[in-house]
């Protein structure tokens, strides 16, 4: 064991794992209680009576394709949501360890946290400087009970990215103490390079990863973390054996072939081409006091009457987040939209 297994809960790491059935295809089953006849309606080639393969091959190798990374560091969960979970279940002992997060920032980190019962750490971002991460506000933050340090970038609600030796830097500050998990859910909309590539230097590092934005595979909830081999070994222990259903992989699975790539990219392209011409033209508009720079596909905007705004874009027919908080007493979080839905969201407001 290294340093880095040293800080999960010890009846973690002597858990013994359940025994799913052993998955042989080309065996019949008659070993997993389940029911041999298919039913109506069922679209899938495996058969949805049959459970499905545990951390499914092709989804593991397509999405270590897609990352750059060996497939023994990915482990495929139900988008970044139970990656948080089972993290925190891995690390965090009840009434005693702790997570530093740093708001404004996604809270989901903060609700598992809580739900675990560990305590949670706030370390804000500097709004004065464009939202920048306080790392020797972290640093100081860290004891012996520390465990994880969750880092969104870009970050969501403001939409900025870290600067990736920023992030590195960090890590490497972290070595012995804690652990990084940098959430790159909109990374694919920053032109910022991932920091998967450096796990292997820094095996504090942890990456989480989506296919509900870029790929826009939201229903589907497939998602990855990406570490340490022997955190993915503990992470399934942890995970439910079937965690990933068949239709998902099903579906999933040819779209990280390069044909759903390319498709992928082109996708992008629109969007932040449609990013900056939405944010020139609210830009104008009065009301409008600011517009926080992007890294991802939405846009964070201050107005000076944002119930007003919410009534105007409803009334159009739309829906738009209201992320109002101390720091950002009057900000909007406006997701980018088709050309035509875009349309209709500044014909709202103009």
């Amino acid at each position: 064991m290294s340093w880095v297994t040293d800080l999960a809960r010890a009846d973690i790491r002597a858990l013994k794992a359940y025994e799913h059935a052993a998955w042989e295809p080309q065996l019949t089953r008659m070993h997993a209680n389940e029911l041999p006849w298919r039913v109506a309606g069922d679209p899938s080639s495996a058969g949805l009576n049959r459970y499905p393969e545990p951390q499914p091959p092709p989804l593991v190798q397509g999405l270590a394709r897609l990352y750059g990374v060996d497939p023994g560091i990915v482990l495929v969960g139900r988008g970044s949501d139970e990656a948080i979970d089972v993290l925190m279940r891995i690390f965090c002992r009840a009434g005693q360890d702790k997570v530093i997060i740093s708001p404004p920032t996604f809270g989901m980190y903060g609700v598992a946290a809580r739900i675990q019962g560990a305590q949670v750490v706030t370390v804000p971002l500097l709004a004065e400087r464009g939202f920048a991460l306080d790392v020797p506000g972290i640093l100081g933050q860290v004891d012996e009970f520390t465990r994880l340090v969750f880092v969104c970038s870009p970050n969501n609600p403001t939409g900025n990215a870290v600067p990736r030796e920023v992030l590195l830097d960090l890590a490497r500050h972290l070595e012995g103490r804690a652990l990084l998990v940098v959430d790159e859910a909109y990374v694919e909309f920053s032109g910022v390079p991932s920091v998967a590539g450096d796990i292997a230097a820094l095996p504090n590092l942890l990456v989480l990863r989506t296919l509900s934005k870029s790929h826009g595979l939201a229903g589907a909830r497939c998602g990855a973390l990406l570490a340490a081999p022997e955190i993915i070994a503990l992470a399934r222990k942890v995970i439910p054996p079937y965690a990933i259903a068949e239709l998902t992989v099903e579906v999933v699975a040819p779209l990280l072939e390069p044909v759903g790539i390319a498709a992928m990219n082109a996708r992008i392209a629109e969007l932040l081409s449609e990013r900056k011409r939405v944010a020139q033209q609210l830009a104008g508009m009065p009301g409008v006091e600011r517009i926080w720079p992007s890294d991802a596909n939405f846009l964070l905007v201050e107005f000076s009457d944002p119930d007003e705004v919410l009534r105007r874009v409803r009334g159009a027919g739309l829906i738009i987040r209201d992320v109002r908080q101390p720091v950002l007493p009057r900000a909007l979080r406006i997701s980018v939209g088709t050309p035509a839905q875009n349309d209709t969201l500044l014909r709202s407001l103009a």
